[in-house]
């Protein structure tokens, strides 16, 4: 265990120039990685999912397992954080590691899936919305009133990044207690108020199949993809390492931490919903197209419900920002590196500010773009947001691969897991293939256009992608570090507004 040096020299001895504005400190940090993954959003727009793919021993069993899994991924890749704590997170990790050809994988496959969730985030949130407009003014949602919803949300969500890091790290600061206290009050009034509640056997061990597959082994392992895609954007301590303050134990801690505390949340909030669901294919059959908002219904009636519903809006809200703020210090970081077109605009630092403005902007109106396929197909929205865990899941998993890799040469930083980096690594490794080939497999039969599981295909272009522009562009262009002095002629890398 080595004493962490100052930020600003662990930045410079990787080539960096400092740029950002360091006002998060360790709870912060935290907070930014548990507002991201969000059990809130992830563990009610899923519980519809899960219902039909194993039901309840299955959710409830998975999550566990999941969970404890998704720990050890969180615990290596913050080994290897504490000695790379850069707003670049996993891709800067990799090319450190490995070499450039891996960072710029590495790097697609992250961004594609910031952009994938920040997608999959607000126009989830947009769907809720419009559940709540249902239950309050009777006002049936359309594919365009979901779209005009989900480009407000963005809109606030790139207004509320502009103003700066402060403000950010509040909102994520408020993010964590409104999560908490929102399981907390949920849960507790479907414990007192329900007449009724299912048996713990019901809720521990009941199996549901609506897949069409007759092995329960693959509906558990498909089932598994509540938990596998609620447990991702940890990565967000990592993205924001270079606005926090003792970045190299704050970041790493912020990961391993947003992940124990939602998994113990997220376990009672399922349980909670599970003991009191009254009527299992309403729930699945819901009007409102939201499971857990007729489970709301059915114990608090009405008034309970929408207030409930406002409470995990909110939360989803909170949810965007957050991963808009993450994903557009990657952009920023990755155009340091003169990876993304245009970088030399991408990489621009607000003067007043000291947030990466433009990178903002660019994280905003990207996946509005990637949405706009939802307004003719569903399969086709799918197909682009399913990037989301295939692409960040691999993206943590190979900056730990590499550092085992590495060996005795890996100089772990001040925050370590010491004898136990080995062992934990290669199981984490293992989890990060098995879990990724899991979300591409079919997950009900008959397999249509509208049923197929695009996350394969996604992933597969993902990765064509990111070869195929490190052939034409990525030899030539991309610099690790380099990119951080300009050279004459080139972009000034700040802006006065």
């Amino acid at each position: 265990m080595t004493a962490p040096a100052s930020d600003d020299d662990v930045l410079a001895a990787l080539g960096i120039k400092p740029e950002l504005s360091r006002k998060m400190g360790v709870f912060g940090n935290f907070a930014i990685s548990f507002s991201v993954i969000c059990i809130l959003a992830g563990g009610m727009s899923l519980f519809g999912f899960g219902l039909g793919h194993g039901g309840p021993v299955v959710m409830l069993g998975t999550w566990i397992i999941i969970g404890f899994m998704t720990l050890l991924v969180g615990l290596s890749l913050a080994d290897v954080v504490s000695a790379y704590p850069t707003s670049g997170g996993p891709y800067f990790m990799a090319d450190k590691l490995g070499g450039a050809g891996w960072g710029w994988v590495t790097g697609w496959l992250n961004l594609l899936g910031l952009l994938g969730a920040i997608a999959g985030i607000d126009y989830g949130a947009a769907t809720f919305a419009g559940a709540f407009a249902q239950m309050q003014w009777a006002i049936t949602p359309t594919d365009a009133t979901t779209m005009t919803i989900f480009g407000c949300i963005l809109l606030l969500h790139g207004l509320l990044n502009s103003a700066g890091v402060r403000l950010v790290t509040v909102l994520n600061s408020i993010s964590v207690g409104w999560q908490l206290l929102g399981v907390a009050v949920m849960v507790g009034a479907l414990t007192i108020t329900p007449a009724q509640h299912q048996s713990a056997s019901f809720v521990f061990t009941h199996f549901h199949n609506d897949t069409g597959f007759s092995s329960p082994l693959y509906v558990a392992l498909i089932g598994s993809l509540l938990a596998g895609y609620t447990f991702c954007g940890y990565d967000a301590s990592a993205h924001v390492a270079e606005e926090t303050n003792d970045a190299q134990t704050s970041a790493p801690k912020g990961i391993v931490r947003s992940i124990w505390v939602s998994w113990a949340a997220g376990f009672v909030l399922l349980a909670g919903l599970l003991f009191a669901m009254q009527d299992y294919t309403a729930t699945q059959n819901s009007a409102t197209g939201v499971p857990p908002a007729q489970i709301l219904l059915d114990v608090l009636g009405a008034s309970g419900a929408k207030a409930l519903l406002l409470v995990v809006i909110v939360a989803m809200l909170f949810c965007g920002n957050a991963e808009v703020a993450a994903a557009s210090r990657m952009v920023y970081a990755f155009s340091r590196s003169r990876a993304l077109p245009g970088w030399q605009s991408w990489r621009i630092v607000n003067d007043r500010t000291k947030t990466p403005t433009r990178a903002v902007w660019f994280v905003i109106v990207v996946p509005f773009v990637l949405a706009l396929p939802a307004l003719f197909s569903p399969a086709a929205y799918g197909a682009i947001t399913a990037i989301n865990a295939v692409g960040m899941t691999p993206a943590y998993g190979i900056p730990v691969l590499l550092a085992l890799a590495k060996g005795r040469d890996y100089r772990p930083g001040p925050w370590s897991l010491g004898r136990w980096r080995k062992p934990i690594g290669y199981v984490a490794v293992v989890y990060v293939v098995v879990i990724t080939l899991a979300f591409c497999l079919p997950q009900s039969t008959p397999i249509t256009t509208e049923s197929f599981n695009y996350a394969g295909v996604t992933l597969l272009a993902a990765l064509l992608l990111a070869w195929g522009t490190w052939l034409t562009r990525g030899k030539q262009q991309y610099q690790l570090t380099a990119a951080h002095t300009a050279r004459p002629g080139e972009a000034m890398i700040s802006e006065g507004f």
